[in-house]
């Protein structure tokens, strides 16, 4: 990281950015509001709906959005669906995913079991295999050690600021900025490690459900343990182990995803923006944030070939341009597209049209 840091500080120097601390901007001119947030707004005259347009990384988020009141978590599974089929899955318990006990699911079609271990429900296609197990690429079983994990946020993110990211308290603030219009729905925070954003979310009580979502077991007991240690309420908060690239939940019944330095991460990006823009709801908004490294490939042609020819050999995803992740967005059915930028950070938004 510290070198991707490097390089993109350089480049930051020396090449023009078409959107650097550039405001989000809202693509229909007006503030989206998913079914969830309009209702939660209506039953709160507190809240204000002018649209919002922070324009420096010291962006505030107003009081009348932080008092918000969410409502109650009653059932955490209508929108669960099987990642086989895609179908709903129904629980083998009366309680709500969100209870202390350990929730089986079943699908309703294929009638394949899905298992919950007290820490996160794993819905993973392999999910239960006695014998097989899914190996990604090497930039994602990093994440699935024991180690990395432990270290996550005992060291390793606090780097990123070397690279321009100004630190996840800042980034939160930032990401409610762009999610303003979803508030009182529910949030995926996708690739979410050891839950770093997730208990930020949680904390909130802007969302009337948090997903914390990773492929890491071991992050996701990471998660678990900083719950349990932080004593956060999982009243509107569960954990899922899941595939970015398939994800299990019903199309269109998300209000918002989030990933946080994860997108340079995903063996697939676009296969993994395409499945969020599914799940999401029309007005939904996606956010994340990478780290970038644009003008060195693009303006020498040789260069743009060889990471080419290095990323089909390697499996490896380069920090892509932000040429390339607006393009990603746009192919992925994602509008209205938007950044922040510092050095080798870059906060992004893309909003499912509708």
């Amino acid at each position: 990281m510290p070198m991707a840091a490097a390089l993109g500080a350089f480049a930051g120097t020396f090449l023009h950015r078409r959107c650097f601390l550039r405001p989000p901007r809202n693509p229909t001119g007006k503030t989206l509001r998913t079914a969830a947030a309009a209702a939660n707004r209506a039953a709160s005259s507190a809240v204000s709906t002018t649209e919002f347009a922070p324009n420096t990384l010291d962006a505030k988020v107003s009081n009348g959005t932080d008092q918000l009141a969410c409502p109650k978590v009653s059932n955490g599974t209508d929108q669960l669906a099987c990642p086989i089929c895609y179908h709903p899955l129904i629980s083998t318990r009366e309680e709500t995913l969100t209870s202390s006990l350990a929730t089986n699911m079943e699908c309703v079609t294929c009638k394949k079991a899905y298992v919950n271990n007290g820490q996160y429900l794993d819905l993973t296609i392999s999910g239960g295999s006695k014998e097989f197990d899914e190996t990604m690429p090497p930039s994602t079983e990093l994440f699935r050690t024991p180690l990395v994990s432990f270290l996550y946020e005992r060291g390793w993110r606090q780097n990123f600021v070397l690279g321009g990211f100004p630190g996840p308290e800042k980034e939160f603030e930032m990401a409610k900025e762009y999610l303003k219009p979803t508030v009182g729905g529910t949030v995926i925070d996708a690739s979410c490690g050891s839950g770093l954003f997730s208990r930020l979310f949680a904390k909130s009580g802007l969302f009337s459900l948090v997903v914390a979502l990773d492929f890491s077991e071991n992050m996701l007991q990471q998660c678990d343990e900083f719950i349990k240690k932080e004593d956060i309420s999982k009243e509107n908060l569960i954990l899922v182990r899941a595939d970015i690239s398939r994800l299990p939940f019903v199309t269109a019944s998300v209000d918002a995803v989030h990933a946080g330095a994860a997108l340079h991460c995903w063996p697939s990006p676009s296969a993994a923006v395409a499945e969020i823009s599914r799940v999401l709801r029309p007005g939904g908004v996606f956010v994340a944030t990478t780290f970038i490294l644009d003008g060195f490939y693009p303006a020498v042609p040789i260069l743009s070939a060889a990471r080419q020819v290095f990323t089909r050999a390697t499996s490896q995803h380069l920090y892509m341009s932000e040429g390339e992740l607006e393009d990603l967005c746009r192919a992925c059915g994602l509008v209205g597209f938007t950044c922040v930028r510092n050095g080798s950070f870059v906060m992004l938004s893309a909003t499912k049209p509708g």
